[in-house]
């Protein structure tokens, strides 16, 4: 009868015959494998960028019933102006006119483009509780005609 001797794998292993990796190996598989990732990230990027480009632009008027929120009085009128570099081409209009008499105001924002297609872009309407203000009904004579002439009551 014949006994096979075990050994323990430290004594046994022939190191030569192990196979793994080595280091060199593994830095260039990471190498290529990041330099694959970020090609990948920069056409997403790039995709991304074309899409927001043809996507339809819309001005909103919140921004400029924004900065009107921040104020304690308002005056019934009319006021109009542009959005400068922020919004190239579009046009606003505002107008304020005191609803009720405890200082209750409506305000109508609409937004225009001045270049390209005529007409009006966007229309928002808010109400402001402003009782420091101080107006009467009816006293902003221009408020009055432009609202006879902007929509019909």
């Amino acid at each position: 009868m014949k006994f096979r001797r075990h050994c323990l794998p430290p004594e046994c292993m022939n190191w030569a015959q192990a196979s793994a990796f080595t280091l060199l190996e593994v830095a260039l598989a990471m190498g290529i494998f990041f330099m694959a990732i970020f090609a990948i990230l920069s056409l997403v990027a790039q995709n991304l960028q074309a899409v927001r480009g043809i996507q339809p632009y819309s001005v909103d008027a919140s921004s400029l019933a924004a900065e009107l929120m921040l104020t304690n009085k308002v005056e019934e009128g009319f006021e109009s102006g542009d959005f400068g570099d922020m919004h190239p081409g579009y046009t606003w209009n505002r107008e304020i006119y005191l609803v009720s008499t405890n200082g209750l105001y409506q305000v109508d924002f609409m937004i225009f483009r001045a270049r390209g297609t005529p007409g009006e872009e966007n229309r928002m309407s808010i109400l402001l509780y402003r009782p420091e203000s101080g107006a009467r009904p009816g006293s902003g004579g221009a408020a009055e005609s432009f609202r006879s002439r902007a929509r019909p009551r």
